[in-house]
């Protein structure tokens, strides 16, 4: 019995992670602000709260496990604007984290590797007398420029922008500050270890390989951070 019991389980529980994601014009769909054709949300998700106000374009794969959370709790009335935008032809890795309390920007083919966490807010810790946690958050939009990739267990914190089509590297940091386009940014805190100029290419250049061109450019010599 309780082999059948696990059998039908199983059963189950894969035709829901083939069947069940969110797909444009279902009920679940029509909570967004917007919900592009072709594009889905797969099952399961860990937390999905704050639908009118994120917008997700068309083509866009978004991985399961995901949290994608406006504003602090449900229910809320967030005003008339959305929160989070996420553009057309974009892949979201699963177990990924996007919350958003002031505004949170991707661009068109943004790709990210699994469990990324993007957030436009931080707790504070300037009141000493105050615990961490009963301090209240600062806000800073993020925005991603369109083209970019973010790697695996990648941070970005309040405040980032991105310029299209840059790179940041597996389990990077990336704090506050304007990054360029076509740039590579690495470490923790992150920094730009290579970027494109265009009248003298790479800099520092590539050296050819398939790995050099995909390692984040932690093994180049960096280049000078952003200003922050």
């Amino acid at each position: 019995m309780s082999r059948l019991v696990s059998w039908m389980v199983r059963a189950v529980w894969g035709w829901a992670r083939r069947h069940a994601d969110v797909r444009a014009g279902s009920r679940a769909a029509r909570r967004f602000a917007a919900y592009g054709d072709g594009t889905s949300l797969a099952f399961p998700p860990a937390t999905v709260f704050g639908e009118p106000w994120i917008e997700i374009g068309a083509h866009t794969l978004i991985g399961g496990d995901i949290t994608l959370c406006a504003g602090m709790v449900p229910g809320l009335d967030l005003g008339p604007e959305p929160l989070i935008r996420i553009g057309d032809g974009c892949t979201i890795g699963r177990g990924s984290h996007l919350v958003a309390h002031a505004r949170i920007d991707l661009g068109d083919d943004v790709f990210t590797g699994p469990y990324v966490y993007i957030t436009d807010q931080n707790h504070v810790y300037a009141d000493t007398s105050v615990p961490v946690g009963r301090q209240w958050p600062a806000d800073d939009p993020v925005a991603i420029g369109s083209g970019t990739w973010i790697g695996a267990n990648a941070v970005v914190l309040p405040g980032v922008r991105l310029g299209r089509n840059c790179v940041v590297a597996a389990s990077s940091v990336v704090r506050p500050g304007t990054y360029p386009d076509n740039s590579v940014i690495a470490g923790v805190p992150g920094r730009i270890v290579r970027r494109y100029e265009p009248e003298a290419g790479w800099v520092p250049p590539l050296r050819g390989s398939m790995r050099d061109q995909g390692d984040g450019g932690a093994g180049s010599e960096p280049v000078a951070p952003p200003e922050v």
